[in-house]
């Protein structure tokens, strides 16, 4: 590909409640705001409410260079937030408020226009928690032309995950993102059977035919399974800041790499660098100015 790809996010936007502050947040605006970093189009597929911090949250994401048109407004529910406490290891765990304006996505002309253009689109469990928002985002995956490429980052949250959901997901998805301690627990929803990463990542490979499952393992790499080929990273060591939002730096990084047609070697060589140095950072969604970039995925940043 030899130009800016179009790149989705499609689900959850919400405010990050952290001990620091506040921060906007959700896997998919998080996304396609390292996307746009990377140099491809992100776009977020969304909705917040018609109070204060949907309007802020339109107002942060245009300042992140991110376009509002395909955020939808709702008039009677409100955007949606999440407490999030950071463990001693800088690792986040959030506590999901509910029933908010993300639990309602709606099917639209826009949305069926964008996801007719979308070359890559990311997706999550988080956002398929509700019936209405589940069925959306099946419409927009199927929408999806056959050249496009669906990736599934898991993100399982608190009880906001089925077997059925994640079954569904799946057969939409060529390639599936998640960390080891989701794999098991996938594994076991899905009676994929006993085994180490890489043998419940071939099972999962060949249960739904998939072009790549991705494992992240937090600051000790990660390890990427094609159905030819195997490759493991032992990851960076750096002083983390918090490490929400490295995930969703991982799968930017990834999908940049993987829809140009770059090994997996040096996908996953850049996606760990990237990943890690978010992790150094405040927040999902840290500035970063293009001469920056290149010292990130070199790794002259890390140091």
């Amino acid at each position: 590909m030899n130009r800016p790809a179009v790149m989705i996010g499609v689900g959850e936007v919400l405010w990050d409640l952290l001990p620091t502050g506040r921060v906007l947040g959700g896997a998919p605006a998080n996304f396609a705001y390292m996307t746009n970093v990377l140099g491809d189009q992100g776009i977020v597929a969304s909705r917040v409410g018609r109070d204060e911090l949907g309007r802020e949250a339109c107002k942060v994401m245009q300042q992140l260079g991110l376009t509002i048109d395909y955020l939808q407004q709702d008039d009677s529910r409100a955007t949606g937030t999440a407490v999030v406490s950071i463990g001693p290891a800088g690792q986040p765990t959030f506590l999901i408020k509910e029933l908010v304006a993300w639990d309602f996505l709606q099917w639209s002309p826009d949305w069926e226009e964008l996801s007719a253009r979308a070359d890559v689109v990311c997706f999550g469990s988080l956002a398929q928690r509700s019936p209405v928002s589940a069925f959306t985002i099946e419409r927009f995956l199927k929408n999806v032309r056959k050249s496009g490429l669906r990736i599934c980052d898991v993100n399982l949250r608190q009880s906001f995950y089925s077997c059925e959901v994640l079954r569904r997901s799946f057969q939409h998805a060529d390639i599936v993102k998640l960390n080891g301690e989701e794999l098991i627990r996938v594994a076991s929803l899905l009676g994929l059977g006993n085994g180490g990463e890489q043998a419940l990542a071939k099972r999962l490979l060949a249960e739904f035919d998939l072009r790549l499952v991705c494992i992240t393992r937090a600051d000790r790499g990660s390890v990427l399974v094609s159905p030819s080929e195997t490759v493991e990273h032992a990851g960076f060591r750096v002083k983390v800041e918090d490490a929400v939002g490295a995930g969703d730096a991982f799968t930017a990084c990834l999908a940049h790499h993987y829809s140009r047609g770059c090994s997996l070697k040096e996908t996953s060589e850049a996606a760990n660098r990237f990943a890690a140095w978010v992790a150094t950072q405040r927040g999902a969604t840290p500035p970063i100015a293009p001469e920056q970039l290149q010292n990130i995925l070199t790794g002259a940043a890390l140091h």
